[in-house]
């Protein structure tokens, strides 16, 4: 395993994270459509979109160093039933336990990319300081979103600190696709939940053995659409311990093409051989190019395994 840290988190945990049989663990990079999982999954389990509890402390991130681990695992104990946690770390940094199975949500980077500057706003850093026990980390002021995303697309950065890097992105979607024939891993493209939300919806269910009654179905598609998850975003958001500022804002747009319209043509072309570049460095031999069409680069059918 690969140990990834943060000042706000930690896979190390994983190690010690007390499994049992039908556990579903969300792995996904930030902004790539977790919590829009987390409720998909959870209000299957339940077999309603009515949860017992705020998303958040039904299903919780269990590298995030603002909950102690203890009170963390003790509340996940307390739960009856298939659990469903997220995590940020790519799958290579989390125990992959056979009684466990895993679903890996893949966004277009760019797409993530804007989210990650617009959410950075909406952080409160101070809280999250006070939480982790860690220095308060105010960020120095940024450039205009455009110059900001073409140096997000060229910067070199040592992927077990910055997950959020390009090459960190790019790397946790080429490591979950190498191991979905392994029957425990589930990758899922954020563009065909856009595209077909009931058809992805039915496929997990049935992928992960989750029995939904046919009654059930269209409460819980029309709960897990992007306005129903901005309307409820103060028990949908992972933001009930006080880290963002405002919960709704943390749905900010919910379809794909932001990162696109702010590059101009050259600045694409240099972003996606970027991509390109890290596929190759990241995917298993024979597996470039289905992994590059994941991330929306070059041309490719539906990838979902």
């Amino acid at each position: 395993m690969i140990r990834y840290r943060s000042p706000e988190e930690d896979s190390d945990r994983w190690r010690r994270f007390p499994f049992r049989d039908g556990d579903v663990v969300v792995s996904t990079r930030s902004k790539s459509g977790t919590t829009w999982m987390q409720q998909i999954l959870v209000s299957m389990v339940h077999g309603s979109p009515d949860l017992p509890a705020p998303l958040g402390e039904l299903s919780p991130w269990v590298d995030w160093l603002v909950e102690p681990e203890g009170a963390l695992f003790e509340r996940l104990e307390g739960q009856s039933g298939r659990r469903v946690v997220k995590t940020h770390t790519p799958l290579d940094g989390v125990v992959l336990d056979p009684r466990a199975t895993y679903v890996v949500v893949v966004r277009d980077p760019l797409d993530l990319a804007v989210s990650l500057f617009h959410q950075g706003d909406n952080i409160d850093r101070e809280r999250v300081a006070q939480l982790s026990g860690e220095p308060v980390r105010l960020s120095p002021p940024r450039p205009p979103l455009a110059e900001w995303l073409r140096d997000w697309t060229l910067a070199e950065t040592d992927r077990t600190v910055s997950m959020d890097s390009l090459d960190g992105v790019v790397h946790h979607a080429a490591d979950a696709w190498g191991r979905r024939g392994s029957g425990l891993v589930h990758v899922v493209a954020y563009a065909d939940l856009v595209a077909d939300l009931e058809g992805e919806m039915r496929a997990l269910a049935g992928a992960l053995e989750i029995p939904v009654a046919d009654e059930a179905w269209p409460a819980l598609v029309a709960a897990a659409s992007f306005d129903s998850m901005r309307r409820r975003a103060a028990a949908r958001a992972p933001g009930a311990r006080g880290v963002l500022k405002d919960p709704a804002a943390f749905f900010r747009r919910g379809h794909p093409g932001a990162g696109r319209e702010v590059l101009d043509p050259a600045d694409l072309t240099a972003y996606e051989d970027r991509v390109r570049g890290l596929v190759e460095r990241h995917a298993a031999p024979g597996e470039a190019s289905a992994v590059a069409a994941l991330l929306g680069v070059g041309d490719g059918e539906k990838f979902v395994g």
